[in-house]
């Protein structure tokens, strides 16, 4: 079964008939007592809120978050936004389905970016954290899951691929840095900036959607990270644990402080460096894909309910 219609294509008025997945379901109440379904569905372009109000009893059933369903609807608009009115449903099993309709992915090559941060990894001139990087990027598993995986849910880099992407974009960030303040221990920061996500290769299930997984849930993906970083240690005779020290305290400090998931914040240069190009990089991609899923014709953004402003848009004619 081929996707003919993608939700980014989607207007209102439109008549809609087409599979997706469904990333949430509400059974709800309706005034009369009868029920009605909220839903939001998703593929490769981006999601849609959809609303059911007749047959639930009779449909409820075809929606599985992390499913795939075909629905007859309509589109219309609400707040501003598409919406659809849902009309009926079918699951379908995803043997039938290309998955590649229904997951984003990074619109780089991903052996293009694996080979350009292996060539960044082969600079570090520290034997120990040389052959550290070595013993991650020699596990096929590993490198599999690392060039895969999302690097979020939704707040960015939420596509297959955009963990690479994103870890290779702090790593670019962290050589730079080390450049501008040369007193800086570049081989520490630069294997940090390489390693500091690789927890979300087990955080994180993706497939028909992101989502977080059991280990992801109750321990994070810093704790994870920690975890197979040690994994890798003890694998490696006599690797300094001064060095060690300080690698698991990049990880763990990465997001700044406790209010951000951080056990610690950072506390050497090192830390508070791969902190700060961790969140630019994480901001900058975020700003970006909340300005590209703008009216093209408006000035200003809507209002960003985690950063707490509108967004100048009128740039983007100016850059044109």
């Amino acid at each position: 079964m081929k996707k003919t219609l993608l939700i980014s294509d989607i207007r209102p008025g439109e008549a809609v008939d087409d599979v997706f997945v469904v990333q949430d379901k509400t059974v709800s109440r309706k005034k009369d007592g009868g029920q009605y379904l909220n839903v939001r569905l998703a593929d490769r372009s981006g999601s849609v809120p959809g609303v059911m109000w007749d047959g639930v009893e009779k449909y409820a059933g075809a929606f599985v978050p992390g499913g795939f369903v075909r629905v007859t609807a309509r589109a219309g608009e609400y707040r501003g936004s598409v919406q659809l009115t849902l009309e009926k449903a079918e699951a379908c099993p995803p043997g039938d389905l290309d998955l590649s309709d229904f997951m984003p992915a990074s619109p780089r090559d991903r052996g293009e970016m694996l080979d350009e941060l292996k060539s960044l990894a082969a600079t570090v001139t520290d034997p120990d954290l040389l052959e550290l990087l070595d013993a991650f990027f020699s596990d096929p598993v590993f490198t599999e899951k690392f060039t895969s995986a999302p690097a979020a849910k939704m707040m960015h880099h939420a596509y297959l691929g955009g963990l690479l992407e994103h870890s290779l974009s702090v790593a670019l960030l962290a050589e730079a840095a080390a450049r501008h303040y040369p007193d800086l221990d570049r081989d520490l920061l630069v294997t940090g900036a390489v390693l500091h996500d690789i927890g979300k290769t087990t955080e994180f299930t993706w497939g028909a959607s992101i989502d977080y997984s059991d280990p992801g849930r109750l321990l994070s993906h810093i704790v994870l990270g920690v975890q197979m970083l040690d994994e890798k240690i003890a694998g490696i005779p006599g690797f300094p644990e001064g060095r060690a020290l300080l690698l698991r305290h990049m990880l763990i400090s990465h997001h700044g402080s406790r209010e951000f998931g951080s056990p610690e914040p950072g506390k050497t240069v090192e830390a508070v460096v791969l902190n700060l190009l961790d969140d630019l990089d994480a901001k900058v991609m975020g700003i970006r894909q909340f300005m590209e899923a703008q009216d093209p014709d408006a000035s200003w953004s809507a209002f960003h309910r985690t950063l707490e402003r509108h967004f100048y848009l009128g740039s983007r004619e100016e850059g044109e």
